[in-house]
């Protein structure tokens, strides 16, 4: 006859852990012995009786349930389980013999819970009645396992959370947090129920409290007294706030704190020691806490054991591994437990500095390997970025702590430090936030650190289009040299040679460079050399010298790939890639962008990712491959747009507008095209060549006057967020399309418009300007009548002069014409004979419509260069 299971009364519905009790089924076909291991409050119990509930019919002769909770000592185990069972002991014979013989022959399964703090005597009672008791089955629940012969050890997860708040409501709902928070809170308050107004703040409170079930039935207990918002603000002090006023539960239950209580006193003393310092860090390794949590009292010898032992008892969770290293970290729960253990142990300030200083200390080692300052492989330097990912969260508490203790020396150094990675994750705008905070309490800081922060500061305004940058990073070089800082010194040469680039002033910008270039290679610094190179590579393709732009950009690759510093090397390849692109060598181009693209991406340096996929996509459009341009122009966007930086926006923008023309969509093209024309306005960039935007009017001139006007205003109104939206064909972007924008009506277009006055070789529409009726083109011209080469994206009339109408051999000629070279000269440096030079300057006069080199010249000064700036280590496509 079947015994019935002895079982608690569960006050309270089961929720979740569908999949958990689904596997632990499996894993019982194989294992005699589960324990489900878990931090305190994990619902390590509440899943073990969900399990027996599952499986009590497959044991005919017995299933019980034996709460371990309140008995202390150890010699008495086997006789709560006896009395669990029903055995009774006989005279003059051990206990846990008589138990064994009883169920030597049944077919039963015995739950024992919450075996930590008695482990070693269940353990034992565990391997005798496993050995002796072929056809028994046992579940343990313990925050440590017991270690014994077939026992299989299932670490209890936190319930499922919602990633992000991005969700449907359905998707969000379903989690399991998420349903045990609105179960217990409608428990508590009566027709509670979660909406769109409150499960944004469900979610913040589940995801703060880890998805520990005990945790999140006590904080949705609050929904008596207090809205979902109101107990996610007050979370800071959550150990507090959750506590239980249901006397039914054990008392270690009755708030989390007694449940942390409950396992930090089983602790040895070292145990002890290390938990509360561990709570200083976000996340860490072995070698982090052996440097940083080591002292008389806790030797660095006895640390992995000791972290070890906490892993298994579930204080501590272990991460996946990471750069071959283990990686660990507390429930926030838990480590604002630690924390407090800490403040009691008056260790809060003690561990602070400590952690301060080793973080201080490895920033700058990091960045010094990362900039090829000390020598490193590749792959060392690879690791660094993902190093700086790794500690993003622990590097944030260093900062916020400087700030709060008005430590800016420190702070500023640590920024600065890890100005690489910002730049190449694209976080202009984080970095720019904390260096300006720790600037304004600055004012006794060493020169030799505010210079180098000046500097950064001004790199990361610069790609945000600030008009500060300049004068931040003249300030910040006046006091590297004061304090004899040469590397930084080169490194705001430089970026003052990029400012001078975007503005156009290309003698300022040559200047710079050289200078860069001399105190580099004065100092040996190989990195910066490499970056002024590639500078001066700009500023000859700005001034329309190829030749020597190529040979800057090769020089740059060489150095950078010498010193093993691909990230340099790949923006070198850039600017080679997209000299080859205007040549028309297309397929050296791709290899170029390729090959930067590989090194890129294995540190996720995404401006020049989006630079990378903005050359491919504009590879594929001259190849009127629009499938593959639309797929790597979208992606290019997305990460400019993502990274904050104006620059890169406004080119993927204007590319893409180019894109929409192509594809039928001239409506769509006036519309980016205005807002291009505002943004860069608005990051105080040189305007849209009056050439290209000529283009877009042109195409779009068979819709009439007034929807071209209105087309315009919409697209100078647009937001940055619009215009990405209506670039990429997402809904809801917020601007009036007019119907069927695609159509060209077959009848004669009315003329293109200028903002009052005739629309003349150069001039562009300014920021705040919509084009207005009755202009007429300049030279007195009509546009193409012929919708096809609207459509399409063709060139305009010859008359009307844009670039896109030259050849790019042309286009190459047109810019040293520009540059004032003679017919010899342009072909010394084209490589070409004098005769076929001269032929090409008539074709550029015949198809611009000019009568003399001098007017071409004028011309081509009045649009910025086509290959300006596009220095090969800058953030400045063309």
């Amino acid at each position: 006859m079947r015994d019935l299971a002895y079982r608690p009364e569960e006050f309270s519905s089961f929720v979740g852990r569908i999949s958990e009790v689904g596997e632990l089924r499996e894993l019982m076909h194989v294992m005699r012995a589960v324990t489900l291991c878990g931090v305190g409050g994990i619902g390590k119990t509440r899943l073990a009786l969900r399990l027996l509930a599952a499986v009590a019919a497959d044991f005919p002769d017995g299933a019980w349930f034996v709460e371990l909770g309140e008995l202390n000592q150890p010699e008495h185990v086997p006789a709560r389980v006896a009395a669990a069972v029903g055995v009774h002991e006989e005279p003059g014979r051990p206990l846990l013999d008589t138990l064994s013989d009883w169920l030597r022959h049944r077919r039963a399964i015995l739950v024992l819970d919450n075996c930590e703090h008695l482990v070693s005597a269940c353990a034992a009672l565990c391997q005798q009645l496993l050995a002796r008791s072929p056809g028994l089955q046992v579940i343990a629940t313990s925050r440590e396992p017991m270690r014994v012969a077939a026992e299989a050890i299932w670490q209890v997860p936190p319930l499922t959370l919602p990633s992000d708040d991005t969700g449907s409501l359905a998707e969000i709902r379903d989690c399991d947090a998420i349903r045990l928070f609105a179960a217990r809170a409608s428990a508590a308050a009566p027709g509670f129920a979660l909406g769109p107004a409150n499960i944004g703040a469900a979610a913040a409170i589940c995801r703060a409290l880890d998805g520990l079930p005990l945790a999140i039935e006590l904080a949705a207990a609050w929904v008596r007294v207090l809205s979902v918002d109101q107990i996610a603000a007050r979370l800071d002090h959550r150990l507090s706030l959750l506590t239980s006023a249901d006397r039914s539960v054990p008392a270690r239950q009755q708030t989390l704190r007694a449940t942390f209580d409950w396992s930090f006193d089983l602790l040895s003393g070292q145990e002890q020691i290390l938990l509360r310092r561990l709570s200083a860090f976000a996340g860490w390794s072995l070698e982090m806490v052996e440097e940083i949590c080591a002292d008389d009292t806790l030797p660095s010898a006895d640390i992995m054991d000791l972290l070890t032992t906490l892993a298994d008892k579930s204080l501590v969770e272990v991460e996946p591994e990471a750069l071959g290293q283990s990686r660990y970290r507390l429930l926030e729960t838990v480590r604002e437990y630690a924390a407090g253990c800490l403040a009691i142990a008056g260790e809060t300030v003690t561990m602070e500095r400590r952690r301060r200083a080793y973080t201080l200390r490895e920033t700058e080692r990091l960045a010094a390997i990362g900039m090829a300052i000390l020598p490193a492989p590749w792959s060392a330097r690879v690791d660094v970025f993902r190093r700086f990912d790794l500690e993003t969260a622990n590097l944030n508490e260093v900062l916020s702590a400087c700030l709060a203790d008005g430590d800016a020396e420190t702070g500023l150094r640590i920024c600065t430090a890890m100005r690489p990675v910002l730049i190449v994750r694209g976080a202009f705008a984080e970095g720019a936030d904390w260096i300006e905070k720790f600037l304004a309490g600055s004012e006794r800081v060493p020169d030799a650190v505010r210079g180098p922060a000046l500097a950064s500061l001004a790199q990361f305004l610069m790609a945000a289009g600030s008009p500060q940058a300049e004068e931040l990073a003249l300030a910040g070089l006046e006091l590297c040299w004061a304090s004899g800082e040469e590397f930084w010194v080169a490194a705001a040469l430089n970026l003052l040679t990029e400012i001078a680039l975007h503005s156009g002033h290309l003698d300022d910008a040559a200047a710079r460079a050289d200078e860069a270039l001399r105190v580099a290679q004065s100092a040996g610094d190989r990195w910066n050399e490499g970056y002024a190179l590639g500078t001066l590579a700009a500023v000859a393709a700005a001034r329309g010298n190829l030749r020597e732009a190529e040979q800057r950009g090769a020089e740059a690759l060489a150095i950078t790939r010498a010193i093993e510093q691909l990230w340099g090397s790949a923006r070198a390849l850039l600017g080679l890639g997209d000299l080859a692109r205007l040549r028309g060598e297309f397929g050296t181009a791709r290899d170029y962008y390729l090959e930067a693209l590989s090194y890129l991406r294995e540190i996720d340096a995404r401006p020049e990712i989006a630079r990378s996929l903005a050359g491919l996509g504009r590879i594929a459009i001259e190849q009127w491959d629009l499938t593959s341009a639309r797929l790597h122009l979208t992606e290019s966007l997305r990460l400019s747009y993502a990274s904050g930086s104006r620059i890169g926006l406004a080119r993927g923008l204007e590319v893409l507008a180019r894109l929409a023309v192509m594809e039928g969509k001239p409506a769509v093209g006036v519309q980016l095209a205005g807002a291009v024309t505002a943004l860069r306005d608005q990051a105080h960039l040189p305007p849209m060549p009056g050439a290209r935007t000529q283009h877009f009017l042109d195409a779009a001139a068979p819709l009439g006057e007034h929807a071209v006007a209105r087309l315009w205003a919409e697209g100078v109104a647009l937001t940055p967020d619009d215009a990405v939206r209506l670039a990429l064909g997402e809904e809801g972007n917020g601007s009036c399309l007019l119907p069927h924008a695609g159509f060209v009506p077959a009848g004669p277009p009315g003329p293109v418009l200028s903002h009052g006055t005739v629309l003349s070789h150069g001039t562009v529409l300014s920021h705040g300007t919509t084009p207005s009726a009755g202009t007429a083109l300049s030279q007195g011209t009509a546009p193409s009548r012929d919708p096809a080469v609207h459509a399409a994206g063709g060139p305009p009339p010859p008359s009307s002069g844009p670039a896109s109408a030259l050849t790019v051999r042309e286009q190459e000629v047109v810019a040293l014409l520009a540059a004032g070279l003679s017919n010899r000269d342009i072909a010394r440096q084209l490589f070409i004979s004098p005769a076929t030079a001269a032929r090409h300057v008539a074709n550029i006069l015949g198809k611009l419509g000019f009568t003399s080199r001098s007017q071409v010249a004028a011309w081509a000064a009045a649009r910025p260069a086509q290959l300006a700036p596009n220095s090969a280590l800058t953030d400045s496509p063309s």
